[in-house]
């Protein structure tokens, strides 16, 4: 096969700052891309996918690294491939694969570097890579829900910033290129994949993108993957998936769930390869799950908290809301990370464990960062905070005040009104919303001719909480390695739900590596940087010269 070989416009991250402090720079995209040739990159039709080594074009192009340091970078990309032989919508059923061949004018070989299995979901809504020109261009479309300004796989996807999010995020959370477009520069080798997303429907009406069609499609196109071990760049063995707020939710239920039998079916049903769907290791930025339990959660955090017009939610339903969330997390029997001075964690300590070991090391980073003119600035402006021998401290209350109001009303997944996103998420048919819990289900408002949720729910429930693969159901197969993220600020979901996540992976024995980012809101990313070293780190990587 001939290949074309393009040079693309710079690329450049101005991203500052470390792990907890607050970044000083955004994400700049002006790049162009070749469309490449004809080939897929795959053969699909016959129901045989094999990854064609060749059917690549060479592009060309600048990083600059979260030191300020430029890099030219040569890499192969290859152009959206079908990642299962029984597709419903090929639109969203396909990856796209970058590797590097070149890095500053040095010949690299990345056959046997990590995977950056990175996908751009964000609101649990279609994420397409159908028209991606070039690294880092994932991103949603389809279905009429993409909200205005996110991005849609193009060759230069606009950094269109959610509030406090430091610019790494689109408006519904889905990351952006940073942690791509560093991968790619640092060896690695970059997948991106699409997914179905719940506004998708059929000429019928019906809907084909609600739960669980993200998750089995991104377990697929692991399959896909792995099936091509030997063809595809990379080391199959060494996947490290990553996604911001749904897109976080789901990379942390892939790293969970890994080769669970429950989704064989689902799997087999649109053609997905006979491989593995493990990965080697999970990066979750904000993620929005454990759904059925996220409403009680969401109030056990933010329920004091008014809503931006100054409205108390109602603070009835909040507390029964509250009450449900405390049995939950009881029988959960999780314990703080170790160290942290913790045992059982419940609704009664819960606060003054996420201020120990989240909140105020946070602070203390971001303060410390400061020069003493702005620390004293800071300070004066937040006199919650008590700063002493280089440590910042303060009450849960206090830091509830500091970060104000709350984004969503109660409750905030399972509305009783139908009118969430995740009602949707859970719709069937041509039944676009649904409730997913008994309790919502009770007190509909919509005047539903039943009062339960769906028979089939609970069932749906299991499939999309990593939860269940850590805690109820503890997988063998999961993934051992774990970066989360969360700003201090998001109030998109409750601060536990992440948190529960990381105490139940350290509880099994897990390397779990977990902060919260300083006065940021949903969807930030301010150390990709040491999230790439990580990723080395774990795996055991040391890139490969020519």
């Amino acid at each position: 096969m001939k290949h074309r070989a393009v040079k693309r416009r710079n690329v450049v991250i101005g991203i500052g700052a470390t792990a907890g402090a607050a970044a000083v720079g955004g994400l700049t995209l002006n790049a162009s891309a070749s469309t490449g040739g004809s080939s897929t990159g795959s053969s699909s039709g016959s129901g045989i996918l094999v990854f064609d080594p060749e059917a690549y074009t060479k592009l060309t192009t600048t990083v600059t690294d979260t030191a300020g340091t430029e890099h030219a970078v040569t890499y192969h990309f290859w152009k959206a491939i079908t990642y299962v032989s029984k597709p419903v919508d090929e639109t969203y059923q396909s990856l796209i694969v970058s590797a590097p061949v070149e890095i500053d004018g040095t010949a690299v070989d990345a056959s046997n570097a990590p995977i950056l299995l990175a996908n751009s979901i964000g609101g649990y809504m279609p994420s397409s890579v159908a028209t991606a020109t070039g690294v880092g261009a994932g991103g949603m479309g389809g279905g009429g829900g993409a909200p205005s300004g996110a991005p849609t796989g193009s060759a230069a996807p606009s950094a269109s910033a959610a509030s406090n999010a430091n610019e790494n995020t689109n408006a519904t959370g889905g990351a952006t290129s940073s942690n791509q477009l560093l991968a790619l520069a640092a060896g690695y080798v970059v997948i991106e994949p699409g997914a179905r997303g719940r506004t998708l429907k059929n000429s019928a009406g019906e809907y084909y993108g609600t739960a669980p069609a993200a998750i089995v499609d991104l377990k697929a196109a692991v399959r896909y993957i792995k099936s091509n071990k030997g063809r595809i760049p990379g080391n199959v063995e060494r996947i490290v998936s990553a996604g911001t707020s749904a897109g976080g939710a789901l990379s942390s239920l892939l790293g969970a769930s890994g080769d669970s039998p429950v989704y064989d079916k689902l799997l087999k049903e649109i053609g997905a390869a006979e491989a593995s769907d493990a990965i080697f290791a999970t990066g979750a930025w904000c993620p929005i799950t454990d759904l059925e339990h996220a409403d009680g959660a969401y109030e056990w955090n933010w329920g004091t908290n008014a809503l931006s017009t100054g409205k108390q939610v109602d603070q009835a339903v909040s507390k029964e809301l509250q009450a449900q969330f405390a049995e939950y997390q009881a029988k959960l029997r999780l314990r703080g990370l170790k160290g942290s001075g913790f045992g059982v964690l419940t609704a009664r300590n819960y606060d003054e464990y996420l201020v120990k070991q989240y909140l105020e090391p946070s602070a203390t980073t971001y303060l410390a960062a400061l020069s003493d003119s702005a620390r004293e600035t800071y300070l004066a402006a937040n006199t919650f905070i008590t700063w002493k021998n280089g440590k910042a401290t303060f009450t849960w209350a206090g830091f509830l005040t500091h970060v104000g109001a709350r984004k969503k009303t109660v409750p905030a997944f399972d509305a009783f009104d139908l009118s969430a996103g995740e009602n949707n998420l859970f719709g069937a048919g041509t039944t676009e919303t649904r409730h997913f819990t008994a309790y919502s289900a009770k007190n509909d408002t919509t005047g539903l001719s039943t009062k339960r949720v769906a028979s089939g729910i609970p069932e749906t429930l299991r499939l999309m909480n990593p939860m269940y693969h850590l805690v109820e159901k503890a997988n063998g197969k999961r993934s051992k390695h774990w970066w989360i993220r969360l700003g201090t600020n998001d109030s998109d979901t409750s601060h536990v739900v992440s948190a529960n996540i990381a105490a139940a992976a350290a509880g099994l024995g897990d390397d779990v590596n977990h902060l919260y980012y300083w006065d940021q809101g949903h969807g930030a990313n301010t150390d990709p940087g040491d999230f790439i070293t990580w990723i080395a780190k774990v795996t055991g990587y040391k890139k490969a010269k020519k």
